[in-house]
């Protein structure tokens, strides 16, 4: 057996969600695929879409349905005000939902934003065997989800698991 990292570059799509920012404007977004890219994987896709339940919904399936896509990251629409609606535009999507994507982002953000970090409802699943992972809309929550949690769980080389080698499973039935 080899000493050297196996690779594996995940090809990953990502959603800003939001009526405000732009291409010019978005650091969220812009945060994700740096760190992406940086880490060897590569960039399906960047869109930015307004707070609306249905646009969203289109995007998440038409990217769920996609072969290509392996995993989309989306930046926005997760907290408590009456437009964020990124978890009720992906929730009825997907197949599971991993409850502990949303806890451990809450745990590792505490050390940032403290008791503010109960604000966020920041959530995972698989639909299709796509990951899907929403994320708040700060630039620093972004980095904190990829540097703390995804860049290791989309890391083939990460033990004891990572969510790289559960890949032809995620379809299982």
């Amino acid at each position: 057996m080899s000493d050297e990292k196996k690779q594996a570059a995940l090809k990953i799509a990502v959603i800003t969600v939001s009526d405000s920012r732009t291409s010019e404007t978005d650091t969220s977004g812009q945060a994700l695929v740096d760190r992406l890219q940086a880490d060897g994987h590569v960039l399906h896709e960047k869109v930015i879409l307004a707070d609306d339940l249905y646009l969203l919904r289109a995007q998440f399936s038409a990217w769920i349905a996609d072969p290509e896509v392996e995993v989309i990251l989306t930046t926005g629409g997760t907290g408590v005000s009456g437009r964020d609606v990124t978890p009720e535009a992906v929730r009825p999507l997907f197949d599971k939902e991993i409850v502990g994507f949303g806890e451990m982002f809450r745990w590792v953000s505490i050390e940032e934003i403290g008791t503010s970090t109960i604000q966020s409802r920041a959530l995972g699943g698989v639909a299709n065997g796509t990951l899907i992972f929403c994320l708040p809309g700060s630039t620093g929550a972004c980095r904190t989800a990829w540097d703390k949690i995804l860049r290791h769980q989309l890391d083939l080389n990460h033990r004891p698991c990572n969510f790289v080698e559960l890949r032809g499973r995620l379809t299982e039935r």
